[in-house]
C-alpha cells in the first residue's frame, strides 16, 4: 500500500495563503505612502507658485514705484528697500495660483521689514483618497513656502554741484544703467531691478 502524501501539501496552502495576504497588505501600503506623497508634492507645488506669484505682484508694483520715481533718485533706496506706501500685497495673487493648482490658501503673510518675502500656506482642494490607511480619505496635505524679494541693484546719489539733471548709474546684477532723464525709453524692467526666489 503506498504512503499518503498529502498532509505536507495541505500545511503548506494556509502558509501560502498567509503569505500571498502579508504581500498584498504591503502592496496596498505602498499605494497608500505613494497617494500620500503625491498629495503632499502637489501642496508643495502650490505653495512654492502661490508665493512666488504674491512675490512678484510686490515686485512688479515696486519696479512701477521706481519708474514713477525715476527722476527724484533720493527715492530710489525706499524702493528697493520696499518702503513704499499704497502697496496692494500680493496674497490675492497668491490665492489665484494655489486654485490652479488644486489647493487654497490657508495664510499669507506680506512682507514686514527686510528681506522682502512672502510667507504662503495652503492646503490641498483633494483628500489623499481612500486607502487601506485609515482616515486618508478625509486628510487634506498642508505645507508652506517663502519667496523672498531681493533688490538686484545698487547707485551713488551725484554730488549736490552734479545738477538736478543728472541721475546716478544703476548697476544691477552684472549690467550698469547709465539713465539719461532727457531719454527714458530704455528703462530696466522688473526682473532687472529685483530678483523673487523661494527661500532655502
Amino acid at each position: 500500500m503506498r504512503p499518503r502524501r498529502y498532509s505536507d501539501a495541505g500545511q503548506a496552502f494556509p502558509i501560502y495563503i498567509t503569505v500571498v495576504a502579508g504581500l498584498l497588505f504591503l502592496a496596498f501600503a505602498y499605494v497608500a505612502v505613494g497617494q500620500a506623497a503625491v498629495n503632499r508634492g502637489g501642496a508643495q507645488t502650490a505653495a512654492d507658485a502661490a508665493a512666488l506669484a504674491a512675490a512678484q505682484d510686490t515686485r512688479d508694483q515696486l519696479a512701477g514705484k521706481w519708474v514713477e520715481n525715476v527722476l527724484d533718485p533720493t527715492k530710489w533706496q525706499e524702493i528697493f528697500d520696499g518702503n513704499v506706501a499704497g502697496l496692494v500685497d500680493g496674497c490675492g495673487r497668491a490665492d489665484e495660483l494655489a486654485g490652479q493648482n488644486d489647493a487654497h490658501v490657508t495664510g499669507c503673510s506680506p512682507p514686514t521689514g527686510l528681506p522682502l518675502q512672502y510667507t504662503v500656506a495652503v492646503e490641498t482642494d483633494k483628500p489623499v483618497g481612500d486607502s487601506i490607511v485609515p482616515g486618508t480619505e478625509s486628510t487634506y496635505s498642508k505645507t508652506h513656502a517663502v519667496a523672498v524679494i531681493e533688490p538686484l541693484c545698487t547707485f551713488q546719489l551725484p554730488g549736490a554741484d552734479a545738477g538736478d539733471d543728472v541721475l546716478p548709474k544703476l548697476t544691477c546684477k552684472d549690467r550698469d544703467w547709465e539713465l539719461d532723464p532727457t531719454d527714458l525709453t530704455d528703462l530696466p524692467g522688473p526682473e532687472d531691478l529685483f530678483d523673487v526666489h523661494l527661500a532655502d
